[in-house]
């Protein structure tokens, strides 16, 4: 089957396609036209034109708008990776990777009113928390994460050798506006995320346990599960859950549409490579019930479900999402270009998840960023480097692994759709990954697997999608910002991200406001973020697009640009909110800024 030929969108065709869609940036629904591909919305319809019955519009979503009232610079790029709030002092932490620190921002007295300009100025100060050096003789490295509960703050912190074991560092105080340090808990290799139960009973933790630079020490992925006394002080160890289990079974999984890409059968400086399914799985991101945590396992695409009682857990494989129903832009020509490709899948991929309740069941939802593997060491040449067992050398730089090519790259199975794909020439830059599309192991792939889903999407406890968001993300930032969309996070260079994943979905947080739930997601290169009311899964309504940036072509993250790389969401009911209203903390990773969105119901 031949691949759909890649149609191009000028100004006027931007605009054609918007009015023929069902939800309007605004989240206002505008008059039906006829139906078309999914996207954002024209003009505002007049009363009664909802889109739903016809009448005053009662039932439908009105959707939110969102304005930045706050902003600080904690001090360098990099900086502000992880937000967390304490309401009781209304306080907002913030992880500082680049002194490694945690940033305190008193919010207590929060304006109402629009910042005039949020690019270039901020209003709020931050002191900081300085971490301990090392914990029992073991050299920390940079903290990764942090999580707040009532009086405890937890704060995960590497080993300073990735693959050995890392420490949750606990903090009280938090009440007086005063954190002390309390104690450490060792956990397991790389804690990437901690968050707790919302009865603050227990502290979670995702040990990704990724492998050294060279592959050849790849320490088991895990979750490390601590209790919180009654004295509200931590067990003095951790309970382990790994996935020893599993070891084994990776055509079960597969089956399920996982992948598991690795150097096994290589070796690299000596180490012959293995890889057991324990060793493979990383685990990114966790959201949790009292009872139940979800997983993500990221470069694996599953989902791991714990039960918090048992201490078991159950790995899930996410499949994958045909890019041939959808519109994606897959080349890098400085213009807005959309196509339908068969033979082309996108691989979720998810980095954050979160979840909420509908008729009394558990809904998660996922933003679909995707994750290459790359794994590099030093080598003096590249003698050297090819001597080591490494695959490429590049300035000091020797290649252990990847998983990463580019289309045109695969070998294609005669007669595949990937042949019809590769011939049709146009996603041939569009980097895939080579652990899906060769099920017989004989070096030809039949299809093409993209990373992630360049979408969120909301699953119900069946592992089953509800709803995905399509090909929203891109379409709607074509649409607002025609060729600077697909943008990097560190330069702006419109369309310099089509061929490598796109606007990348990585964080997502839900909220409710008075009785509608909403999505909000945020885009890694991009920058903006999205509001969804999902308050009936099945029954989504786009409703807000917003971002704080100056896409002046040439400026980079060195230039005052605004907000880059929304890294962690915050949701902040009114009833928690110094301002009564409800907000969207941010932490920004590559611009090193915390910023505060109030959000007004429409």
């Amino acid at each position: 089957m031949a691949a759909h030929n890649k149609f191009k969108y000028g100004f006027l065709a931007l605009l054609i396609s918007a009015a023929l869609t069902g939800c309007g940036l605004d989240g206002d629904d505008g008059a039906q036209g006829e139906q078309g591909p999914a996207g954002p919305q024209g003009e505002q319809g007049e009363p009664g034109q909802d889109g739903s019955d016809g009448t005053d519009g009662q039932d439908a979503s009105l959707g939110v708008s969102m304005d930045i009232v706050a902003r600080s610079f904690l001090g360098a790029q990099g900086a502000a990776e992880i937000v967390q709030f304490h309401a009781g002092t209304q306080t907002i932490y913030a992880t500082n990777g680049a002194n490694n620190t945690i940033a305190v921002i008193a919010a207590s007295t929060l304006p109402t009113e629009a910042m005039v300009d949020p690019i270039n100025t901020t209003n709020l100060t931050a002191t900081s928390i300085t971490l301990p050096a090392d914990v029992d003789g073991v050299t920390l490295g940079s903290l990764t994460s942090i999580a707040v509960s009532g009086d405890l703050m937890a704060v995960a912190v590497p080993a300073a050798t990735k693959t050995d074991n890392g420490y949750v560092l606990f903090y009280n105080g938090l009440d007086a506006s005063a954190p002390a340090y309390l104690d450490a808990v060792e956990v397991g290799a790389l804690p990437d995320m901690v968050t707790f139960t919302p009865d603050g009973g227990k502290v979670l933790v995702a040990n990704e346990g990724e492998p050294s630079n060279d592959y050849t020490v790849d320490p088991e992925g895990s979750v490390s599960v601590i209790d919180i006394l009654a004295s509200n002080e931590p067990a003095e160890s951790a309970q382990m859950v790994d996935f020893t289990a599993y070891n084994g079974m990776e055509a079960e999984l597969m089956a399920q549409g996982m992948m598991f890409p690795n150097p096994a059968g290589r070796t690299i400086n000596g180490v012959a490579i293995t890889a057991t399914v324990a060793q493979d799985l990383e685990p990114e991101y966790i959201t949790t019930t009292n009872d139940t945590a979800y997983i993500t396992l990221q470069e694996n695409n599953g989902v791991a479900v714990l039960d918090l009682e048992e201490l078991t857990v159950e790995v899930i494989g996410l499949g994958v999402k045909d890019w041939s129903d959808y519109s994606i832009d897959v080349q890098e020509d400085g213009m807005v270009g959309f196509g339908q490709y068969e033979g082309l899948y996108g691989v979720y991929q998810p980095d954050t998840i979160s979840h909420y309740s509908w008729k009394g069941a558990t809904f998660l939802i996922t933003a679909n960023e995707g994750d290459a593997r790359e794994y590099i060491f030093a080598a003096d040449d590249e003698a050297a480097c090819l001597a080591a067992g490494g695959l490429e050398f590049d300035e000091g730089d020797c290649l252990a692994y990847t998983d990463e090519v580019k289309v045109e790259d695969l070998t294609a199975e005669a007669g595949s759709m990937l042949e019809d794909l590769q011939m049709n020439g146009e996603a041939n830059d569009l980097r895939v990954t080579t652990g899906m599309g060769d099920a017989d192991g004989d070096g030809e792939y039949d299809a093409a697997y993209t990373y992630g889903a360049r979408s969120f999407t909301i699953w119900d406890q069946n592992g089953l999608v509800v709803f995905d968001s399509g090909d929203d993300l891109e379409r709607i930032t074509a649409s607002v910002h025609g060729a600077q969309f697909n943008n990097g996070d560190d330069e702006n260079e419109g369309d310099s991200r089509s061929e490598n994943k796109g606007p990348e979905p990585e964080a997502v947080t839900v909220g409710k406001i008075g009785d509608r739930t909403y999505a909000f997601v945020g885009t890694e290169r991009m920058g903006g973020i999205f509001v969804y009311d999902i308050t009936n899964p099945y029954d989504v309504q786009f409703a807000e697009y917003a971002i704080n940036r100056n896409l002046t072509e040439g400026l980079t993250a060195g230039d005052v640009i605004g907000d880059l790389a929304p890294e962690s969401l915050v949701f902040v009911s009114a009833e928690d909110s110094p301002s009564d209203m409800p907000l969207l903390l941010i932490g920004n990773e590559v611009s090193g800024t915390v910023s505060v969105w109030q959000i007004t119901v429409n």
